[in-house]
């Protein structure tokens, strides 16, 4: 088989269209814990997550203390054809 013909019959490569979503998850360990939480429900529920980034932080505060940790996070999901 000449080269030509080799490189015709190599799959295409193909498009993809992806959604972001936002979701805010909390744990009242660290903001290390409370993206391991969102990122592990968000796989729960999406199919095809590929990546996440942290658009945002928060603690909660009470008595002078930190109670709870916060992310807002964008998750990126591929949509299925």
């Amino acid at each position: 088989m000449k080269d030509k013909e080799k490189k015709s019959k190599k799959a295409k490569p193909t498009s993809t269209v992806a959604r972001v979503t936002e979701i805010t998850a909390s744990s009242p360990k660290s903001f290390e814990d409370a993206l391991a939480v969102g990122v592990a429900r968000a796989c729960k529920t999406l199919e095809n997550v590929t990546g996440a980034w942290v658009q945002d932080q928060k603690v909660d505060i009470e008595d002078g203390v930190i109670v709870n940790y916060r992310v807002n996070l964008k998750v990126t999901f591929i949509l299925r054809d």
